[in-house]
């Protein structure tokens, strides 16, 4: 298992920001390195509401890639939600390595 953190949106990369912001109306999935850090990125694409959540269930590593698996969940059914549109996406910070991704 990979030690890792969910990067919130104020601590976003400019440049990594403004990737997902063109993208994050469709399903992605992708990633991102300044050097330091490689970040690992998948979004869901458009919502019909909000109240969604992302959580990664797995993230490890072999010696030939980087595998992550994350899980979409949805609002509960008595959850008060917003009608609007959303975009959920998760994005996950770990060290840099020089390695494949591979979304599961």
């Amino acid at each position: 298992d990979l030690e890792f953190t969910v990067v919130e949106d104020a601590d976003l990369p400019e440049k990594l920001a403004s990737a997902i912001e063109t993208k994050k109306e469709n399903p992605c999935k992708f990633s991102y390195s300044n050097g330091d850090y490689l970040y690992i990125i998948q979004g869901y694409g458009a919502q019909k509401s909000g109240g969604y959540s992302i959580s990664v269930t797995d993230l490890f590593l072999t010696e030939n890639a980087i595998y992550i698996k994350t899980n979409l969940i949805g609002p509960g059914k008595d959850e008060p939600v917003t009608q609007n549109i959303t975009y959920p996406y998760v994005v996950v910070k770990i060290e840099y390595m020089d390695k494949a991704i591979v979304f599961e």
